[in-house]
C-alpha cells in the first residue's frame, strides 16, 4: 500500500512539475517563435512596399490592390534614372540658369551642330542622360521572385490582404493610400492557444491591429509598418 502511495506522489510530483515547466516555458517559446515568423513577415511587408511606392511612381500617384499586377509591375517595368554629368556655378545660377534651361541649350546645340550658346554659357562638360533601368535590377536583391509577394510566410499558402484608396481631400487634393496586412490568427495559429489569445486579447484593449501591417487606408501614415 506504502509503495502505491508513494508511485501516486511521485507522479503527481512529476505532473506538477511539467505543469510548472510548460507554465514558464510556454510563453517564451511562443514568444521566440512570434518573433522568428515575424521577422520574415516584416521582411515581406517591407518587399511589398518598396514596390507599391515604384509602382505608385509610375501610375499618376496610384497604388494597386491587385498582386498581380503589382508582380507584373515588378517583372517588367523601368525606372528612369539621370546620369548626372558637371553642376551649375554659383555664378551660372545667379544669372538664372537652370538644368532645364541648360538642356535645352545643349538639346538644341545636338539638333543644329551649332554650339555657340552651349560654349557661351560654359556648358560644355554639362551633361543630363535618362537612362531606363528594370525595377527588379534596382530595388531588390538579387535573386529575387516577384511571385512570392503576395504569400505569408509560415502561412501555410495563405496570402496577405491588400487595398487601395484613391481619393480627393476637401482641399482638392488628391489622396493615394494602400495598405497590406495578415492576422495573428494567419501566422501564429497552432503554437499556443492560450498564449495567442492572451496576444489578441491585449492587441484589443489597446486598440490595435491583431497582426502585422503596412501602410493604412483609413489615414495618410507615410507607408508605415505598424512595427515601426
Amino acid at each position: 500500500m506504502k509503495t502505491v502511495i508513494n508511485l501516486v506522489l511521485a507522479a503527481c510530483v512529476i505532473a506538477l512539475i511539467y505543469i510548472c515547466y510548460g507554465s514558464i516555458m510556454g510563453p517564451i517559446h511562443f514568444d521566440e517563435e512570434r518573433k522568428l515568423r515575424e521577422k520574415a513577415i516584416i521582411a515581406r511587408l517591407i518587399d511589398i512596399r518598396k514596390a507599391q511606392q515604384e509602382y505608385r511612381s509610375m501610375h499618376q500617384g496610384a497604388y494597386t490592390d491587385n498582386f498581380d499586377s503589382l508582380i507584373t509591375f515588378v517583372k517588367t517595368a523601368k525606372l528612369p534614372f539621370i546620369m548626372k554629368v558637371g553642376t551649375l556655378t554659383d555664378d551660372q545660377l545667379n544669372s538664372g540658369m537652370t538644368e532645364k534651361k541648360a538642356m535645352e541649350l545643349i538639346n538644341k546645340a545636338k539638333k543644329t551642330g551649332n554650339w555657340k550658346d552651349v560654349e557661351k554659357e560654359g556648358l560644355q562638360n554639362f551633361r543630363r542622360d535618362t537612362m531606363w533601368v528594370a525595377v527588379m535590377d534596382t530595388i531588390f536583391e538579387k535573386g529575387f521572385n516577384p511571385d512570392s509577394l503576395p504569400y505569408v510566410p509560415y502561412g501555410n499558402g495563405a496570402k496577405f490582404q491588400m487595398q487601395s484608396r484613391r481619393d480627393t481631400l476637401d482641399t482638392g487634393m488628391p489622396l493615394n493610400l494602400f495598405q497590406a496586412n495578415v492576422g495573428y490568427d494567419v501566422y501564429l495559429k497552432g503554437i499556443n492557444e492560450q498564449e495567442l489569445n492572451n496576444l489578441k486579447d491585449v492587441q484589443s484593449k489597446l486598440g490595435k491591429y491583431c497582426g502585422l501591417k503596412v501602410g493604412d487606408i483609413e489615414q495618410p501614415n507615410n507607408n508605415a509598418g505598424n512595427w515601426e
